[in-house]
């Protein structure tokens, strides 16, 4: 599962993107910038594997006097991170460093960055559940709505049927995406919906209910639920649908649809404009424009992709790289395949 020796040249942007991200926060960060140099320079020993020196510079910070919480939180996470690269006896050992960051506080800092592992962010759920914070009070924000993607249903015929079965993961993972470009939305993780799911043993039975999925999304805080099916008959013929629903009511608030040739993303991504135009939720011109950043007009990458974060999904992180490399190999623009490939670079076997 883990590599031995392997020099990632992709890792280093995606890995101070952390530093970034949780120090940012932090007066002290900012005004003593070594703090995130000295993180900094952990996170390319560990994109370059040499993992126990990264160790040893993260650790090295924990011994200063006077730090915030916000920076303990950032030396914990990429304490927790590199231990975890380290292999499968030091899990135990990388979850103590979460739970390190669970006494600080666990809604000190927006968690999981999209950088942690698969599995180091369910460990961090199954934390947040056991000090029942899978939610965060948001204080004065409450005129930001919360929504959570469902995946996908897939109502294709034939052979269609099989070939798109993940596809549906994909488009959920896209759709989260795209309304995470919204300042007016906040957007709940794909992989805590599935945890909650997880925990209520409904994600084995398959296709999830509607009134589940409301269920589902009370217990996240999420005031809107999305959900979407694709139906594809042919080569040349497809259809999406999606709809929306409010929580309190589980009243359906929203529904478009689009059918034509087979281009999910550009499909996926008039569909997010059309019904954020429903929900009333306003798009500026600078999300506009990152709205079209992004995704693939390849079904080929796209399937890939899917096919790289159900391999995610299962910690097989050999081959969800395999996929995200293969998929943005296809096309150099499908900026979350790069994404992906860069995340789990590190932790290829």
């Amino acid at each position: 599962m883990f590599r031995k020796s392997f020099i990632s040249k992709w890792a280093g942007p995606v890995l101070m993107g952390l530093v970034l991200l949780t120090a940012a926060g932090s007066v002290r960060a900012q005004a003593d910038s070594s703090i995130a140099d000295k993180l900094s320079e952990a996170l390319k020993y560990y994109s370059n594997l040499d993992f126990d020196r990264g160790l040893t510079a993260a650790n090295e910070l924990l011994a200063r006097p006077g730090l915030t919480a916000k920076d303990s939180i950032a030396i914990y996470e990429v304490l927790g991170i590199i231990t975890y690269a380290k292999g499968e006896d030091y899990l135990r050992r990388a979850v103590d460093y979460l739970n390190k960051i669970s006494q600080i506080g666990p809604c000190v800092v927006p968690l999981p960055h999209d950088i942690w592992p698969k599995e180091l962010r369910d460990k961090w759920y199954e934390l947040l559940k056991a000090k029942q914070a899978l939610t965060c009070d948001e204080g004065d924000k409450s005129d930001i709505k919360t929504i959570a993607i469902m995946e996908f249903d897939n109502y294709s015929v034939g052979k269609y049927q099989q070939e798109l079965g993940l596809l549906s993961k994909g488009l959920a993972d896209f759709f989260q995406h795209d309304f995470a470009k919204l300042s007016s939305l906040r957007v709940v993780e794909r992989d805590k919906i599935d945890f909650v799911l997880k925990e209520l043993e409904l994600q084995k039975s398959g296709m999830v209910d509607a009134a589940t999925a409301v269920k589902v999304g009370k217990i996240l805080g999420a005031q809107i639920m999305v959900f979407g099916s694709i139906t594809q008959l042919d080569d040349k013929n497809t259809r999406m649908i999606v709809r929306a629903v409010k929580t309190e009511t589980s009243e359906i608030i929203a529904s478009v649809d689009k059918e034509g040739k087979p281009d999910y993303s550009k499909m996926e991504k008039e569909l997010v404009e059309e019904l954020a135009s429903q929900l009333k939720i306003d798009i500026s011109d600078k999300a506009r424009g990152l709205l079209q950043e992004g995704g693939t007009r390849s079904l080929d990458a796209t399937t890939l992709y899917s096919q790289g974060l159900d391999y995610m999904d299962k910690y097989d992180y050999k081959n969800a790289y395999d996929c995200f490399k293969k998929a943005y190999d296809m096309d150099n623009s499908f900026v979350e395949a790069k994404r992906k490939m860069e995340i789990y670079r590190p932790l290829a076997g």
